[in-house]
């Protein structure tokens, strides 16, 4: 049987609909656990003017994207890359939301890869924690993002993250990747840790 590994990413969009906005910018963390593997990384021409507070937010600008490959030519190369491998990501509905939409509309078939999210996994793991979001737990956590906002950058601190809470659930017992995946979905008060 093929060994599964985590694909940590990232997307940075024009805004929140998977509907009515695009994305810009594509990263991903292939990782073994421990090791970074490879990496993938694209900036994506949205075919439309990028809003200037969402500029202002990623630094993303109209001039950087309007060579970039556009979503469906991308999409090849990014399933290509993630295969059957486990998506990790931060709020990782929000990324899958819309790479799911994206590979529909350019292959016909949507994207059903396993999924841990390591803001649920905060959740568990770090209950005392106000927030939950990336800035809030590399706080805790004592690491930088010098470049929030940028995809690459915040796969890279998730990676990071995910590393220290692969050690924390090892130390409770739980290291398979299917056992993660359980574990991240149960209630608080099915835990007894």
């Amino acid at each position: 049987m093929k060994k599964k590994y985590y694909v940590v990413l990232d997307i940075e969009t024009t805004w929140l609909s998977k509907y009515k906005h695009q994305i810009t910018e594509i990263a991903a963390i292939k990782f073994d656990g421990e090791n970074v593997l490879d990496k993938f990384h694209t900036l994506v021409n949205p075919q439309r003017n990028i809003p200037s507070m969402i500029t202002k937010l990623t630094g993303i600008t109209n001039e950087m994207v309007k060579d970039a490959p556009i979503i469906s030519e991308v999409v090849p190369d990014f399933l290509d890359f993630i295969q059957d491998n486990i998506v990790v990501a931060h709020n990782a509905s929000f990324d899958l939301w819309f790479l799911s939409e994206c590979v529909y509309s350019c292959q016909w078939f949507w994207l059903d890869n396993d999924v841990i999210c390591t803001r649920k996994l905060a959740n568990r793991l770090l209950p005392d924690l106000d927030r939950k979001n990336l800035w809030s737990i590399c706080d805790y956590m004592w690491l930088v993002n010098d470049s929030a906002h940028r995809a690459m950058w915040d796969t890279e601190v998730t990676v990071k993250i995910f590393k220290n809470f692969l050690k924390l659930l090892k130390n409770n017992w739980i290291d398979d990747k299917l056992e993660i995946i359980k574990f991240q979905d149960k209630s608080i008060r099915d835990c007894f840790f």
